[in-house]
């Protein structure tokens, strides 16, 4: 037990001693981190914890409250401990198979929406390594009339990206299937996303502890010079021009300093266009590439 998280401490008592826990530990963005692990391990609405924030966290509530605690302290992610996290605006379930979405690969979305802008436009789309399944489930919330694939080698992502694109409504226009990036694919695809590893491996071990240590090391190794996947990806579609449809397109996001070695990697396979994006903090994220017309 957290020394001092007792079951007669209020919830407006047990919020702040989770966040002095949480400071003195020298973790960032501790009173975010201290109200979201509150909320759910005492199953509380914000408004509950407005309106009744001095009734006590009980027996129960102090054991889960003081076990997230643990958890936090000892550096696991607040996603991991929730479970769940956001993105786009919707929910999304998590599992040891997947990642945890980021706001960086939301500029992925924002990408593809640009390109397609009609709302109500029939589309083919493909997820590859979808994960929790968010950039896809995303897409097809903004697009009413578009269907979607999303592939994975992971069999426990794909039970949850399933289970994510129920949980918000475009279960009926989605499908998951297993298999290694393009390989299991019949096109014509309109558009073609990926938030693929892309981690350089000797990399990897100076990453934080939170991401070390915790998200699935598949989702983060690149291959030595963390280009892999892409040359997969960009190999696949030099070979099978005719998964993209007339206009189609394949956006993809990369890493901050990524974007000259995926331009030429793209210009050597014959990519016609290539247009690099970026982030709301003004990193290159993402990269936009259509193949060449010659030989469709």
């Amino acid at each position: 037990m957290i020394s001092g998280l007792t079951p007669t401490l209020s919830r407006e008592a047990a919020l702040r001693l989770l966040v002095r826990m949480l400071e003195q530990a020298g973790l960032p963005n501790a009173r975010a981190d201290a109200r979201f692990l509150a909320l759910h391990a005492l199953a509380l609405t914000p408004l509950d914890l407005t309106l009744r924030g001095r009734e006590p966290i009980g027996e129960a509530g102090a054991h889960r409250l003081g076990r997230a605690a643990e958890r936090r302290l000892a550096g696991e992610p607040v996603a991991r401990i929730l479970g769940a996290w956001e993105f786009w605006g919707l929910p999304f379930s998590l599992g040891p198979e997947t990642l945890v979405p980021r706001p960086d690969t939301e500029s992925v979305v924002e990408t593809a929406l640009r390109l397609f802008p009609e709302r109500d436009r029939p589309l083919r789309l493909v997820d590859l390594g979808t994960g929790s399944g968010c950039i896809l489930v995303a897409l097809l919330h903004e697009r009413l009339r578009a269907f979607g694939l999303g592939l994975d080698r992971a069999e426990g992502a794909l039970r949850v990206a399933r289970a994510n694109a129920e949980r918000n409504g475009v279960g009926a226009r989605a499908a998951f299937l297993r298999g290694s990036w393009l390989d299991a694919l019949v096109g014509p695809f309109d558009l073609i996303v990926s938030n693929p590893p892309y981690i350089a491996a000797p990399v990897i071990a100076t990453l934080d502890t939170e991401v070390r240590e915790h998200d699935p090391m598949a989702a983060l190794d690149g291959g030595p010079d963390g280009l892999d996947a892409y040359r997969a990806i960009l190999l696949g579609i030099a070979r099978r021009p005719d998964l993209l449809s007339p206009g189609g397109a394949l956006v993809l996001e990369i890493g901050y300093d990524q974007a000259a070695a995926l331009t030429a990697l793209a210009g050597a396979m014959g990519f016609a266009e290539v247009s690099i994006g970026r982030d709301l903090a003004g990193n290159d994220r993402v990269v936009t590439l259509r193949p060449s017309l010659q030989g469709r």
